[in-house]
């Protein structure tokens, strides 16, 4: 059954990455789609560079905030979310891209377990060798889990300690699940995580296990930035905010006070790895000691 996919691209200040992105929708193997970019206030020649294929293909259409403001991810979102007119929506970063047939293998998917409510996708990385290696370790894990389950299944409580959807521009998911208040994260740049939880909550999930999603990683990217507000257990927030809702559901509370306990122990883990490296290489300096020669500290 063929039906209209929406995708929606935040854009700010990234005109050095936005062709692309674009263009990668362009050359999408299935055609029956829209594309809703919704500028977030660029001071680079981001906007200049979008009309210019709003011009050519009108399919595509770019929305600003009033006054051209900056506001942010979530009013960015929720602004083009408002915009799209079918019953899915794909997400993709201004600075990532899709292999041509990502659509098609979505929208195979969907009609196939027509129960699943959210779908994503394994990654590519790209970028310098060096982040690319670094991405590659820090999320491996992670993948290797997701390939190992069966789908289409329940990921509600699979997010507890750690986000494993990995970018917004591997996730495709059903429009009337996309609630206004499943935007309401306390800290922006995680809002990918509080928004996944509280939709998962209402759906089953299919992970498809193929690269089919670019994901470009560099210094000023998304999940670059959102590193800093690592602290904030956002996960447990939404967990919290989902108990809210469903009160009569005890055991999604204490679902929660374990999920907060777990998350304890891994920062608790977390620091006493980093100390342990800074020891390390203090010794190693008081040693005289090369300190490349640890593993720990191996460009």
């Amino acid at each position: 059954m063929l039906m209209k996919i929406s995708v929606v691209v935040a854009s700010y200040n990234y005109a050095n990455y936005i062709e692309e992105t674009i263009q990668s929708v362009i050359n999408q193997t299935y055609s029956d789609w829209e594309l809703i970019i919704v500028d977030d206030g660029s001071t680079d020649n981001s906007v200049e560079i979008i009309n210019k294929y709003c011009n050519q293909d009108n399919r595509i259409r770019l929305y600003t905030h009033p006054n051209h403001e900056n506001k942010g991810l979530k009013e960015t979102l929720l602004l083009g979310i408002s915009k799209s007119t079918s019953d899915w929506v794909a997400f993709l970063e201004s600075d990532d891209m899709w292999r041509e047939d990502y659509l098609e293998k979505k929208v195979e998917i969907a009609n196939k377990y027509p129960e699943v409510g959210f779908i994503f996708n394994s990654v590519e990385y790209i970028g310098s060798q060096r982040r690319v290696k670094d991405y590659y370790y820090a999320f491996k894990d992670r993948l290797d889990q997701l390939s190992e389950l069966t789908y289409p299944r329940s990921m509600f409580k699979d997010l507890n300690v750690s986000n494993k959807i990995l970018t917004f521009s591997s996730v495709m998911v059903k429009k009337n699940l996309l609630k206004k208040e499943y935007f309401n994260t306390p800290v922006d740049k995680l809002l990918d995580w509080y928004l996944y939880i509280n939709i998962l909550f209402d759906t089953l999930v299919y992970y498809l296990n193929e690269k089919i999603t670019v994901w470009r990683v560099h210094e000023g990217s998304y999940i670059s930035n959102k590193a800093k507000s690592r602290h904030i257990f956002v996960h447990i927030i939404a967990y919290l905010d989902v108990y809210k809702r469903n009160k009569t559901n005890k055991s999604l509370l204490i679902f929660a006070m374990h999920s907060l306990f777990l998350s304890i122990i891994s920062v608790i883990c977390e620091y006493i790895r980093l100390y342990s490296i800074i020891y390390i290489r203090k010794i190693k300096k008081r040693l005289g000691l090369p300190l490349r020669e640890s593993p720990l500290f191996d460009d």
